[in-house]
């Protein structure tokens, strides 16, 4: 009844070998204007083997994607470590492909009407047969999200979206596809986001996850953690997804929740897919794999080629979290990135 949306893997990536060092001091008002870092250091790994990695291209985010010039400034990760950060602002509205659509018209709408949406077991087209088989779905006769006519029941003005987005959901916003509009955010402008993420990855003693945002994307955009399934079904609410697995809220604007193949680089490595992203630790972020489970990749979804030595890659949509988790150290804090409020869609 439900179809999966095809995850589109556009041919891409970047050749990348990791280096790991620690240098410089802590200091939060200390922007410079950055320049590229080159060359390619290895050092111990945390199981006593070697690692090795390359420094953080800015010059690979698309044109456009970036709201102000990269810098760099000293920080502190979280396992202590003093070295070197970029400070990158992403302008928060991707610039390889036009949002939405989100939530269908009618309940006779086909996929091409609708965006997807995807709850930790399922990726499913938001067309009007979605939408009519809610309740069997979910095995609950309280979904009803249409009328008489066939209408689907969207979210139609700013003021909706405002009152449906947000983990405390107005009763009378229920049973409704939550989609938002770039114009209904304040001023009608995107939200950019900042982050600081070493030029150089540096591993931690042990993987981690984090409570704030898991990367940026090339073209932009803000990798949120997983989407607050349980709260938006408990409020008989769909926060639909495009197909690139992205929407709005009030608070962080566009962002994206599942990785399907959109804004990647071109060129790929021989049986690999390609970068579309940096996790938070400055380690690049890969599309899915078709074969993952026989690519002997480690407990957060990484691996290391000689092409393109260490990278993630992102889970499949379908289980709502583009990164298991993090190798790398991070910065700690709201400085690091943040995150929205526990329960925001």
């Amino acid at each position: 009844m439900w179809s999966r949306s095809p995850v589109r893997v556009l041919a891409t990536c970047l050749a990348f070998v990791l280096v790991l060092t620690a240098c410089g001091t802590s200091s939060e008002d200390s922007a410079t204007t950055s320049g590229d870092t080159d060359g390619t250091t290895t050092t111990a790994a945390p199981d006593g083997g070697d690692a090795t990695a390359s420094a953080v291209d800015t010059g690979l985010f698309f044109e456009g994607a970036l709201a102000e010039e990269v810098t760099t400034e000293d920080c502190t990760l979280s396992g202590g470590v003093e070295t070197t950060c970029y400070r990158i602002t992403v302008a928060g509205d991707p610039v390889s492909y036009d949002t939405g659509p989100f939530c269908p018209d009618t309940i006779i709408d086909g996929a091409e009407a609708g965006g997807i949406w995807f709850d930790g077991t399922g990726v499913y087209d938001i067309d009007g047969e979605f939408i009519v088989g809610l309740a069997e779905l979910y095995e609950d006769d309280n979904w009803m999200m249409y009328d008489e006519d066939g209408n689907v029941l969207v979210t139609e003005t700013a003021e909706e979206f405002d009152l449906a987005a947000r983990p405390d959901v107005d009763p009378s916003l229920q049973n409704h596809c939550v989609e938002g509009r770039l114009e209904w955010l304040e001023n009608g402008e995107p939200i950019s986001t900042t982050v600081l993420i070493p030029v150089e990855p540096v591993l931690a003693e042990s993987p981690s996850t984090t409570n704030g945002n898991l990367g940026v994307t090339l073209d932009g955009v803000v990798i949120a953690q997983s989407a607050p399934v349980d709260a938006i079904l408990a409020a008989y609410t769909i926060a639909a997804f495009d197909d690139c697995g992205g929407h709005y809220n009030p608070v962080d604007g566009y962002h994206l929740h599942g990785a399907i193949g959109c804004s990647e680089l071109d060129g790929v490595s021989e049986g690999e897919t390609p970068m579309f992203a940096y996790a938070m630790d400055g380690f690049p972020i890969h599309s899915p794999l078709a074969y993952a489970s026989s690519a002997d990749l480690d407990a957060c979804n990484g691996h290391t080629t000689e092409a393109d030595g260490y990278h993630y890659h992102a889970n499949s949509a379908e289980q709502n979290l583009v990164v298991e988790c993090l190798v790398g150290q991070t910065v700690a804090g709201a400085e690091a990135g943040g995150g929205r409020p526990p329960g925001q869609n």
